[in-house]
């Protein structure tokens, strides 16, 4: 007699629950579209802030995904101008060429300033460094390359300079601190402006120079290289527990970075902030201020098709300017000054 098969009712039964399942899965994916989804791409000098900053407010704010990608100023900016990322960020301000290539036009909005400092590896060095202005821009035109030379000797007359090559760590990416960096050195030297490497965010810099991609990478050729020094924004040389050189400011003072040093940087400068919200800060006054601090910029579009995403947008980045501003320092950066502050919430409130 032929066999007949009969499904076991356990069989039925988990049959019925994988339907149910799928039923569930469908309607939570259903309820996760109405997520509003935000990009942006930029600066790796404020990647930091920005991933604490979207860490935080997205735990309360569940409507909202953002994910930010540190490519580097330059990258970020093109991204921008492309329209593939909803906003960019760049340590150099966008060029009004380059923003009116963005049909709409574009908003600046600062969001943070921090300390660009010189990280070097020199070991058994017996207490710090102290690099004038004229030496520490010697050394990235390549002719000074020995730490033993008299001119680093001179400010330094009881450190045990060794007789070992000088290696800048640079960067080999489209960089927004590069161009911060440079500035700073065009204003600070006749020789580098006439006759330099100029500024920008990608520099062929002089010299025996090695290279790292963003600030994290160049802070690692740091720290696995004897011999070594390079530019890279406060909170990065921090966390990878480098030395930092006193740099000589415009008063003449040799000047420590710290969590603080932009502050009276940024005191001083804030009333002189123009409406643009685009202020470069290349050889700052101050008795104690430190010579090298540039703001960092958020890029958006002074108005956006899908008007969902824009209140969303303007939601975290008003945040990001009030609230968020308190975990600047835990991380190196300098909280914005009240005023220039209440200026990019205004910004914000405008993009419509």
């Amino acid at each position: 007699m032929k066999s007949k098969y009969i499904r076991p009712p356990v069989l039925i039964l988990l049959t019925i629950l994988l339907a149910l399942s799928g039923c569930r899965g469908n309607q939570e994916t259903k309820s996760g579209s109405n997520v509003v989804h935000i990009t942006g791409a930029g600066s790796t000098f404020a990647a930091p802030l920005y991933n604490r900053w979207i860490e935080v407010y997205t735990k309360d704010h569940t409507d909202v995904g953002i994910s930010y990608d540190a490519v580097g100023s330059g990258e970020g900016t093109k991204r921008f101008i492309a329209g593939t990322v909803d906003f960019g960020a760049s340590d150099s301000a966008m060029t009004d060429e380059k923003m009116a290539e963005v049909s709409g036009g574009v908003q600046l909005i600062p969001a943070t300033a921090g300390a660009i400092v010189l990280a070097y590896n020199i070991p058994d060095l017996n207490g710090k460094l102290k690099l004038s202005r004229k030496v520490y821009t010697d050394i990235f035109l390549g002719r000074i390359r020995s730490w033993d030379d008299p001119r680093i000797k001179k400010d330094n007359p009881k450190l045990n300079l060794p007789r070992l090559s000088i290696v800048t760590a640079v960067r080999s990416d489209s960089s927004g601190t590069t161009w911060a960096f440079t500035n700073h050195l065009s204003a600070i030297s006749k020789e580098w402006h006439e006759n330099g490497p100029g500024v920008g965010k990608e520099i062929d810099f002089p010299g025996n120079a090695m290279f790292g991609s963003g600030n994290g990478g160049v802070a690692t050729k740091i720290k696995h290289s004897w011999g070594s020094i390079g530019y890279v924004e406060y909170g990065f040389a921090k966390r990878a527990g480098l030395a930092m050189a006193l740099l000589e400011n415009k008063a003449g003072n040799f000047v420590e970075p710290n969590e603080s040093s932009p502050t009276e940087t940024l005191a001083n400068t804030a009333s002189t902030m123009p409406a643009n919200l685009r202020l470069f800060l290349p050889d700052p006054d101050g008795r104690t201020s430190y010579p090298i601090v540039t703001y960092s910029w958020l890029l958006l579009n002074k108005r956006y098709d899908d008007k969902n995403k824009e209140t969303k947008l303007k939601e975290f980045i008003s945040w990001g300017l009030t609230k968020g501003q308190n975990f600047g320092s835990e991380l190196g950066y300098a909280p914005l000054p009240g005023q220039v502050a209440d200026a990019a919430v205004k910004a914000v409130k405008d993009i419509h």
